[in-house]
């Protein structure tokens, strides 16, 4: 039991999600308990994770989640295991939450991105389709990002994009779609950046220099492809070359990267399947599927093309993010910290008890 690794859960104390600064101490070795020095609340070790109040052994949990995020059917784990139907549900979703937290807090981090790659996934309802649009990092296969929408539409794709740029640092930047006319407008409008005039009113925004978009335009006849189009909308042709060439190799302008990442969660996640009688009952329910399978690829999986004199390599390792493969029980326990405290705004001077509190927690604690 080490405090120094905890943070506050309490989101009503000033110094929520602050590691190592004293503040959380021991309050029962038996039960794992510890509290907060400053707001006097006690928690479990396991707040904030998937085993939070679960009867269950976290083994058991754990042997669920990797089969689930492998694609096995609920009705095998039920009758395999003896377990009721809402209770696996209910593990899927808070895995899902989980991977949501790892991805928006550990992959949702500046990084030089290169080559990025786009597309969108129907997904059966009963009655009715959904969308799926995925972003993936070319040079390791990092997948960045994903959204769910009822529509394919301006919406989905923007929000897609607003994700990609949380994930991209300043610099050259190469975006491989399809030809959904979406992608042009959503790409050129979020990759912007206010220029500081020292006017008043809002500044204009410009465009990054080294932005570029490329588009593969595929023509079917009778369900087969029998033409392929690639357009260059933004950028010069030899920047576009010079940025595929350093995360893809040889070739040409293409989204196979991500169409192959398509495939592997039309794989794991059933309702994604040709053909399948599994539908997506609940947009909630696929986006919980997603993150699952989108962050034990990146974190849990090796990928073949990725390995260096014979070492397994995940996604996240060659990106930098992380040293080693985790395992899903070391996802699902991973410490999502909660977002720093900041003081309400209020008219007037603030209180001494307040400025002490901007003192001792305002300030950018490691």
């Amino acid at each position: 039991m080490d405090p120094t690794t905890l943070f506050g859960p309490n989101w009503a104390c000033p110094a929520r999600g602050q590691v190592g600064q004293g503040n959380i101490s021991i309050h029962s070795r038996q039960e794992q308990r510890f509290v907060c020095k400053q707001c006097h609340k006690t928690f479990t070790a396991t707040k904030g994770t998937v085993f939070y109040r679960l009867r269950t052994s976290a083994e058991l949990v754990v042997t669920v989640v990797t089969r689930l995020a492998h694609g096995c059917p609920l009705q095998a784990i039920v009758a395999a295991f003896r377990l009721d139907e809402r209770t696996v549900a209910a593990w899927w979703a808070r895995a899902g939450q989980q991977g949501q937290a790892v991805q928006e807090y550990v992959v949702e981090q500046p990084r030089d991105l290169g080559h990025v790659q786009a597309d969108e996934i129907r997904v059966k309802r009963p009655g009715d389709i959904v969308w799926m649009a995925l972003a993936m990092l070319v040079r390791t296969r990092l997948w960045l990002a994903g959204e769910v929408s009822a529509q394919r539409d301006m919406p989905l794709i923007r929000r897609l994009m607003e994700r990609v740029r949380r994930c991209a640092a300043h610099g050259p930047l190469l975006c491989c779609t399809d030809g959904l006319c979406s992608y042009i407008r959503a790409i050129r409008e979020t990759f912007r950046d206010p220029v500081q005039t020292g006017r008043q009113g809002r500044p204009r925004l410009r465009r990054w220099r080294n932005l570029c978009l490329a588009q593969v335009v595929k023509r079917y006849a009778q369900r087969r492809v029998v033409d392929i189009e690639r357009r260059i909308v933004d950028g010069t042709p030899a920047r576009v070359e010079t940025l595929r060439h350093r995360s893809h190799g040889d070739g040409v302008i293409n989204t196979a990267d991500i169409e192959r990442l398509n495939a592997t969660f039309r794989e794991r996640l059933a309702a994604l399947t040709r053909r399948g009688r599994a539908l997506a009952r609940r947009p909630l329910t696929l986006q919980h599927g997603m993150y699952l399978i989108g962050t034990v690829y990146n974190f849990w999986t090796p990928h073949a093309s990725l390995g260096r004199g014979g070492r397994a390599t995940t996604p996240a390792m060659a990106s930098g993010i992380t040293d080693h493969c985790w395992s899903v029980g070391e996802l699902l326990t991973y410490p999502v910290p909660l977002p720093r405290w900041t003081p309400s705004k209020h008219r007037g001077r603030p209180s001494h008890a307040l400025k002490h509190l901007m003192e001792r927690w305002g300030g950018n604690h490691g």
